[in-house]
């Protein structure tokens, strides 16, 4: 499975399924156990955060978001891609990073197109006036435009690299900005699922709420050192021209601003689907903190008292999901529901007594159409976790994952920041050949018989793990918002290997700093706890 995931030779979802037929001819498990890992809780989580996130989708709710940002930091390069990266990010916290890419090069596409077509006729005027001011034969140093533009080829080659950094900003941001919550990206729902499965008396270490709490700072540092290498990478260290501090707005900064404005304007006022939609998913993300917050009683423990454990994060999305299915998109008027026939079939029956009005096809709308739903949910994805699950009980029961952590032995001997740096490494290489939920799948269950073996808390080195899972930079095809950003013609891959080789090393130093200083204070990491000792692994 390994093999046929890394290299896509039949689809990700078809080579899910293989655990169904060979772990019971292997003996391994019986086929009943075995198809109960395809839809667990964590699957359940997984599928109601993509239909929560289809309806944002349907609704252009997250474009309006992503332009009222950008109106608001304004196009000077630095505030425009902070702003791009700051939108991406918190976009693909809620909604794949695939859609959000795919919403957000375009706008910045048009931007920037905006941005060259406002400078060439800029430069056109500043040529006449270069050329009526040299018609007073005043000197070089007295001709101030040719200051502006003292080498053509160089204005080229900053366009272009501007163009560079922010498709590329774009598709990191939306890779780090998935690993902030549990349900941003999928090997963050593998590692819960897999985590509970390994360890059932964990107590509910894992919860929206905790992994926001540890992974929201981390993903802010990595995207501000991301927004801060770019810059220098591709635009040099200029800052006072970057951020525009003290200089006035250009003719081409005031055309590109007037296109993010046009394309708000489109939008028009917030419907009445939108604006549901908001409220739900505010509503949304206020359970999910709630539920089981730790330093007080959530509202599963108020309200259903010793059923609290019977409710999870899967429970309270789908309990939204639902209610998107019921509410209407139009804003319903009560006063058609005491019409039996409109003021124009009245008139119509009025003339001709013998009309009989044909009965009505159409169906009251919602806020999410299952049509809807069944195209764009990724099915493929979903039997993706559910093979993982089964692969992953599979190690546990076969005695499989125990043999591993016993051939790790001689990491004893390296510190315990030393392993993650080393596994963690080894991810970040291992990732960009292969899709993120099948690298989070194959090694997980390796690294918690590691943990169990080293007798050190088994989330020390696998939330690393897990979050180094998205940090795909180097390639076009290691992700596909790589592929998107790429298809746009603007990126080598030399300049996404050089790039994104940076970007992976600070990942790297990013999550090895974080799980050691506010993750082992926060997650206890300090003591191997109780319920870690078993000998399943």
């Amino acid at each position: 499975m390994a093999v046929f995931w890394s290299t896509e030779v039949i689809p990700l979802g078809i080579t899910s399924l293989i655990p169904i037929v060979l772990i019971p001819m292997f003996g391994i498990m019986p086929n009943e156990k075995v198809a109960l890992q395809y839809m667990k809780d964590t699957t359940m989580l997984f599928v109601g955060g993509l239909m929560v996130a289809i309806a944002i989708e349907e609704w252009n709710l997250h474009k309006r978001i992503a332009l009222r940002v950008l109106l608001y930091v304004g196009v000077k390069p630095a505030w425009l891609t902070l702003g791009l990266m700051g939108v991406t990010a918190f976009l693909s916290m809620w909604i794949s990073n695939t859609a959000t890419t795919a919403m957000m090069v375009p706008i910045a596409q048009a931007v920037l197109d905006q941005l060259s077509l406002s400078e060439d006729r800029f430069e056109e005027t500043i040529e006449e006036e270069l050329q009526a001011k040299q018609s007073l034969n005043l000197l070089p140093e007295e001709i101030p435009v040719l200051k502006i533009f003292p080498d053509n080829e160089k204005a080229t080659r900053a366009r272009r690299n501007l163009y560079k950094l922010v498709t590329l900003c774009i598709c990191y941001s939306a890779s780090i900005g998935g690993t902030a919550t549990l349900t941003g990206t999928g090997p963050n729902l593998v590692l819960e699922g897999q985590f509970n499965q390994l360890f059932p008396e964990n107590g509910g270490v894992i919860t929206f709420s905790s992994w926001f709490v540890y992974a929201f700072p981390n993903m802010l540092i990595m995207l501000f050192l991301c927004w801060i290498w770019l810059q220098i990478y591709f635009l040099g260290f200029n800052f006072k021209i970057l951020w525009g501090c003290g200089l006035l707005k250009t003719w081409k900064e005031i055309a590109a601003y007037q296109v993010i404005k046009e394309e708000y304007k489109k939008l028009g006022k917030m419907s009445f689907a939108e604006i549901l939609v908001l409220i739900l998913f505010i509503f949304l993300v206020l359970l999910w903190f709630t539920r089981n917050p730790g330093f007080m009683p959530g509202w599963a423990t108020v309200i259903f008292g010793k059923s609290k454990k019977y409710i999870s994060d899967g429970t309270t999305v789908m309990f939204i999901a639902l209610l998107m299915y019921i509410l209407p998109s139009k804003r319903p008027r009560l006063e058609s529901l005491f019409k039996d026939k409109s003021s124009t079939e009245q008139h119509i029956q009025g003339v001709y007594p013998g009309y009989d009005p044909p009965p009505s096809n159409e169906k009251p709308s919602t806020l999410l159409d299952w049509e809807v739903v069944q195209r764009k949910l990724p099915w493929n994805v979903v039997l993706l976790l559910g093979g993982g699950f089964a692969l992953a009980k599979s190690c546990e029961a076969s005695g499989l994952s125990r043999w591993l952590g016993n051939q790790l032995n001689p990491l004893k001997t390296i510190p315990h920041w030393g392993i993650v740096i080393i596994l963690c490494l080894l991810i970040s290489i291992f990732t960009e050949c292969t899709s993120n939920i099948a690298t989070a799948t194959l090694f997980l269950p390796i690294l918690a018989s590691l943990a169990v073996k080293l007798k050190i808390n088994p989330l020390y080195v696998m939330i690393p793990s897990t979050i180094t899972t998205s940090f795909s930079f180097m390639l076009p095809v290691a992700t596909p918002p790589n592929a998107i950003v790429f298809s746009y013609g603007h990126l080598t891959v030399m300049d996404m290997v050089k790039a994104g080789f940076v970007m992976n090393l600070v990942g790297v130093v990013c999550v090895t700093v974080s799980v050691n200083t506010w993750g082992w204070m926060f997650f206890n990491m300090d003591q191997f706890p109780a319920w870690a000792n078993t000998t399943n692994l």
